[in-house]
């Protein structure tokens, strides 16, 4: 290269060792500090790149000699590391801001407060089948910047979240999508929500009149947010009760019509995928397969033999008529909210953990509707308890997963659903949401 930056990789994680070998498969001097401990694999990775790098502590005066500085997401913008970055003037982006600047592929990115894993994998699951040399990288994958650095690939499905949003620059996706917008990670952003949707909405700000723009028509606070934004960039609406001009909506035959230049150009009769939240999730990959000329008869094929993703609404087993469900991925309350509108059985509900600033009585009426029991699994279930109890028959504590799927378990008759949807982080208990959901799975075929 005609110019060697001295680079700084912040965080030792998927994400931060990923711009690491992409910068220095670009020939820049690159140096990765991480304050926690780096996993065995990503220690591999890194020492058979030949590149330097750090653990259990920052580096502070050579990370600040640096020209560029890459951060992994979940260094918050408080990290007093950070403050000095930003006070010294050094060039601060995310992996994402940093794999895109030498992307040569067209990129679908996919944010949101739910569905955007579902939305992802679905996408990827269409411009596979289709034949297509795909990445699917963000959030879900690899690091974005780790395929980048693999070349190869026309298409990159990427999964971003507001973190990695916070520090792009000029990130400009072919297709971006939103697919809704409700409180979550709110810590992270002064207990205010506007500046959580205002991160969120950075996915299409760099987005010209030849890119593309799919929103969820029906979810109000995208509604609210959005009309505040000058959008240059093509828009598509999803619905699921009323028609729209451009995008996708069910029809008053239960059928999903997407259409395109205000024209209809496709129907789609089945999808793998059930529950309200899943179709939003199936109708925004439609619309954007069909914006990237995938064949209509491959789309209808995806959408119907799609498996739904580990950890959400996950059928685990049935055991004397009692269905488990694994659904550890609900992180938030909108995402539980989700999950109980879809059933339609009694469920004893499991939930609890890190709470980020829940409103639980958004749920009140489904509770009220579908749950005979909850059972709280945190180390702090005071606020779930100040809402629901009096409103549910039984309210109760368990200490960890084995004691809660007992207790459901108990608790449960024939006909009746067992609901892992815990409305909160995982971190409490468990190492994250995925450890959370085998344990409630390994416990359940332990009964």
């Amino acid at each position: 290269m005609s110019t060697i930056l001295k680079i700084a990789v912040l965080g030792g994680g998927e994400s931060g060792v990923g711009a690491a070998l992409l910068a220095k498969k670009l020939g820049h001097q690159v140096f990765l500090s991480d304050a926690g401990i780096i996993k065995d694999k990503y220690h591999r990775q890194l020492s058979n790149a030949s590149i330097e790098f750090e653990e259990s502590q920052h580096s502070n005066e050579r990370i600040l000699a640096c020209d560029l500085i890459i951060k992994s997401p979940g260094i918050p913008e408080k990290a007093p590391l950070i403050q000095a970055i930003r006070a010294a003037g050094i060039s601060l982006i995310s992996e994402v801001e940093y794999a895109y600047r030498f992307c040569k592929g067209k990129i679908i990115a996919i944010t949101g407060t739910n569905g955007k894993t579902t939305t992802t994998k679905l996408c990827y699951h269409l411009l596979k089948n289709a034949g297509l040399k795909v990445a699917m990288v963000g959030n879900v994958g690899e690091s974005f910047a780790a395929a980048v650095a693999e070349n190869g690939y026309d298409y990159y499905v990427v999964e971003i979240s507001s973190f990695q949003l916070d520090d792009i620059v000029d990130f400009k996706p072919f297709i971006s999508i939103i697919t809704n917008i409700t409180e979550d990670h709110l810590d992270r952003y002064q207990y205010n929500i506007d500046l959580y949707a205002a991160a969120k909405l950075r996915i299409f700000e760099n987005q010209d009149e030849n890119d593309h723009f799919i929103y969820n028509a029906d979810d109000p606070l995208s509604q609210k947010y959005i009309k505040t934004k000058e959008i240059k960039a093509q828009q598509y609406q999803l619905s699921l009760e009323k028609p729209v001009e451009q995008g996708a909506f069910l029809d008053d035959n239960n059928i999903f019509k997407i259409i395109l230049n205000r024209k209809e150009d496709m129907d789609i009769n089945e999808l793998a995928l059930q529950g309200k939240h899943n179709s939003y999730n199936s109708l925004a990959s439609g619309v954007a397969g069909r914006l990237l000329n995938i064949r209509k008869e491959t789309i209808r094929e995806s959408m119907a033999n799609f498996e739904s993703i580990e950890h959400r609404l996950e059928p685990v087993l049935q055991i004397y008529g009692i269905n488990f469900i694994n659904d550890s991925k609900a992180t938030n309350v909108n995402s539980t909210w989700y999950a109980l509108e879809s059933m339609k059985e009694p469920t004893i509900w499991i939930a609890g953990g890190v709470d980020k600033g829940n409103d639980y009585a958004q749920l009140l009426p489904l509770v009220k509707q579908h749950v005979k029991a909850i059972i709280c699994l945190g180390t702090d279930n005071s606020k779930l308890h100040a809402e629901f109890d009096g409103e549910v028959e039984m309210v109760v504590d368990a200490a960890d997963m084995d004691e809660a799927v007992r207790m459901a378990y108990k608790i449960g008759a024939k006909g009746d659903n067992v609901l892992l949807s815990p409305a909160c982080a995982s971190f409490d208990l468990f190492e994250n949401y995925e450890d959370r959901g085998r344990q409630f799975k390994d416990a359940v075929r332990n009964l």
